[in-house]
């Protein structure tokens, strides 16, 4: 029997453990194995090459995905720089338009001293990345984020994947906005899927993970290979978190959606917000295309202070909400992406893609909606009066 997506995520890989009929699955806290004999094992050899609780949840997370294989490691950043690794010298990575710094610094400082290159779509409509690999035919892989980091812009990832795909070239989607709950970029023809585990699918903020996904035979080589090769595996203490992040991932995007929704809202009518960038609303651009693909907005809202205003009596004015790198957790954070999660991208490409001083990305959590929005507001009228403006509803 098929069952529903919510009920996956609460019984995704393992369903318990089959030896002792816990419900949950152990955390197997060792580094290695006892042997039977000279080549002669349990399945079990060194906990860098496999792990019963760290392969439980790659087994649940490849299944979420509706790939095949799942691969976890000790970061979002450790997860794509194994993929990036199946690249070589010569080839180029071609990006979302507005993309996570660290994915750009990952490029732009590491993988180029190893004669990767990389390049920025000039857009998020599939003409724009037509463009591109017509100007730059050594592009071999395709990195996107949809909804992007951190102006939440929308691509059509089956259109992308399609044109990408008739170049040879590999596709790499990060879902961690969205995550399987909501948006499944297997089915719309990546070849990878890629996540900061970090944020909605742990979902408490106690752990740093990373996960890949994939539905193709000779990705799952390679990527096994590179994972015990560098070895930056996730650990089973964070492995059993993650799994039991996993198991309340439907009723936490429901409400952080449903927050998320109001929120988006009331800032667009909101006299010290310039601007606002929320998938779920049918104002935003890319709504249509996220309707099409994705089941809803998610949880991340993005918006411009109005013009004059400082963002930073707005930051200091926020109780609820804290200000914090990251997202996805249970809890409000919000992010000055300018100088936090994209500081490393330089200030002329921040300014060409919209990111200014005054823009505000908030990760809403499942707190009672109305205690979120009076912090927000609070913090608009503190930066308005701030400004000497006038602010609030």
């Amino acid at each position: 029997m098929k069952h529903s997506l919510s009920t996956q995520t609460v019984h995704a890989g393992p369903d318990g453990d089959a030896a002792t009929g816990a419900v949950n699955v152990p955390i197997y806290q060792t580094s290695t194995f006892r042997q039977r004999g000279l080549g002669d094992n349990t399945g079990w050899e060194y906990a860098r090459t496999g792990n019963p609780t760290r392969a439980a949840l790659e087994a649940a997370i490849a299944q979420l995905e509706g790939g095949t294989h799942g691969f976890a490691f000790a970061s979002g950043m450790a997860a794509i720089g194994a993929v990036l690794s199946l690249l070589k010298a010569g080839d180029r990575v071609l990006l979302s338009r507005t993309v996570y710094g660290g994915s750009f610094r990952i490029l732009d400082k590491v993988f180029a001293r190893f004669g990767v290159g990389w390049t920025l779509a000039e857009g998020e409509e599939p003409e724009a990345f037509e463009r591109a690999f017509e100007e730059h035919p050594d592009v071999r892989a395709v990195l996107l984020e949809s909804p992007a980091n951190p102006l939440l812009a929308v691509t059509d990832l089956a259109a992308v994947a399609a044109v990408a795909k008739a170049r040879g070239a590999l596709v790499v989607v990060d879902n961690t906005f969205l995550t399987p709950y909501l948006q499944r970029p297997l089915a719309l023809g990546a070849d990878v899927v890629v996540h900061s585990a970090t944020k909605y699918l742990g979902g408490h903020s106690d752990l740093v993970a990373g996960l890949a996904v994939t539905a193709r035979a000779d990705l799952a080589e390679s990527l096994a290979f590179v994972q015990n090769a560098t070895g930056g595996v996730l650990g089973p203490f964070d492995s059993f978190l993650l799994l039991r992040g996993l198991k309340t991932l439907a009723v936490r995007m429901d409400r952080h959606v449903a927050n998320a929704e109001i929120l988006a809202g009331r800032l667009g009518s909101h006299p010290a917000v310039a601007r606002v960038w929320y998938p779920g609303l049918p104002s935003d651009p890319g709504y249509g295309t996220n309707r099409r693909q994705a089941a809803a907005g998610g949880g991340m809202v993005s918006f411009e202070l109005a013009h004059g205003l400082d963002p930073r009596p707005f930051f200091r004015a926020l109780r609820l909400v804290a200000l914090a790198e990251s997202l996805g957790g249970v809890e409000s954070l919000a992010c000055h992406p300018a100088t936090m999660t994209h500081a490393s991208i330089p200030a002329d490409i921040r300014a060409k893609v919209g990111i200014t001083d005054r823009l505000v990305r908030l990760s809403v959590g499942i707190e009672d909606a109305e205690d979120i929005w009076r912090d927000v507001d609070a913090a608009l009228r503190a930066a308005s009066t701030a400004s000497g403006t006038r602010g609030g509803c």
